[in-house]
């Protein structure tokens, strides 16, 4: 997620503008076939030493159980905001939570399409919030903080996990260098759930620096109204920092968040070992699993859409336990359920919501003729 706290103006942000003709849908699903193409060019063009196709044996049954791992953790990670919505709603007796859980769905599931097309994963969070404004029926401040926290729980999730790791099953891995990496990486884990505490407790000191921000975005011409502009951003922080503190003080929505942020990381921490034994690996649980948390602390930290390069790089150390030939598939099953799922998913809920939008239209169009 992005690690500055975004101010949006939701009537110039791209992905409404996408919706408006069909024409820009296509020009966006096409835009993501080749995003996907050149990602997947550059992570495993290199496939010289690939076992072909055909000669790949793989024993599918340990696929389910990581299809499993997925969908149990996206399930987790959506009721996790399902969750705080129901908390942060002012009329719990009418809550849909049918409707919420579908905007918790898209919220999740194209929040993470835009983490993992935009460098430094700078994407998903600001929609998020744009999506949660619009959808939601809850005020901006708290359609603000449900995302923000709803990262910040992750954070905390998976720095929980980290530190479980590497404090009782770092001696499984025989990789200083990993291990020191992984310590590094969890340092910008910790930096975001730190400044939004910061932002939370200290709401004055924050509106001031930002006042000063937009002060010098005014003076460089970026900012065309300081005043107004200013006077927004003291509100949002306000009611951002009010809504924070109504979580931390919900009984046990604090708790229950990061339990199923703990859920959703330990369960997609799995899915290397299910894949590594399908295709034939000879691994045990543990080494495994810390050696996955471990790689995916060491490339947190690297500013490309959706850690690609460097990822596969990292996670050789865990699929180097198969033979030469058989790890180009293994991680591309690996990076389908870790990064290519949510780029393909992307493009077919912006379609849906097209249809939806379109059905609208077309019931307001067929209730005005009747009248």
């Amino acid at each position: 997620m992005s690690n500055q706290i975004p101010i949006i103006d939701g009537k110039k942000f791209v992905p409404k503008k996408l919706l408006k003709k069909p024409l820009l849908i296509v020009i966006f699903v096409l835009i993501n076939v080749a995003v996907i193409a050149i990602t997947a060019f550059s992570e495993f063009g290199n496939s010289a030493n690939a076992a072909k196709l055909e000669d790949v044996k793989i024993n599918g049954w340990f696929l389910i159980p990581a299809v499993i791992c997925f969908l149990v953790a996206i399930t987790a990670e959506i009721s996790k905001y399902v969750l705080m919505m129901y908390e942060m709603s002012k009329d719990k007796e009418h809550f849909d939570k049918a409707i919420a859980r579908k905007v918790a769905r898209r919220t999740v599931l194209l929040g993470k399409y835009y983490d993992n097309i935009t460098p430094a994963a700078i994407g998903g969070q600001p929609f998020q919030i744009y999506y949660m404004r619009k959808h939601s029926g809850m005020k901006a401040g708290v359609s603000t903080s449900i995302p923000v926290f709803g990262m910040v729980a992750g954070q905390l999730g998976f720095i929980i996990i980290a530190l479980i790791c590497f404090l009782l099953g770092s001696a499984s891995i025989d990789n200083a260098v990993l291990i020191g990496t992984a310590f590094f990486g969890l340092f910008f884990y910790a930096f975001w759930p730190i400044t939004v505490m910061i932002a939370t407790f200290l709401p004055e000191s924050t509106a001031e620096l930002i006042n000063k921000i937009v002060k010098l975005l005014a003076k460089l011409h970026i900012v065309k109204n300081q005043k107004a502009t200013v006077a927004k951003v003291e509100l949002e922080v306000s009611e951002y920092a009010q809504c924070v503190r109504r979580i931390l003080k919900t009984k046990g929505l604090f708790l229950k968040t990061v339990l199923l942020s703990l859920v959703f990381n330990t369960l997609i921490a799995m899915i290397p070992f299910f894949v590594l034994t399908a295709f034939g690996g000879d691994v045990d649980f543990l080494p495994c699993f810390v050696t996955t948390v471990a790689v995916t602390s060491a490339v947190y930290f690297i500013p490309t859409p959706g850690n690609s390069g460097a990822a596969e790089g990292a996670f050789f150390l865990v699929f180097s336990a198969l033979s030469t030939g058989y790890v180009f598939w293994a991680m591309l099953v690996w990076r389908f359920f870790s990064y290519y799922i949510y780029i393909l998913l992307g493009p077919i809920i912006y379609y849906i919501m097209h249809l939806e939008k379109k059905q609208a239209k077309n019931g307001k169009k067929e209730k005005r003729e009747k009248e």
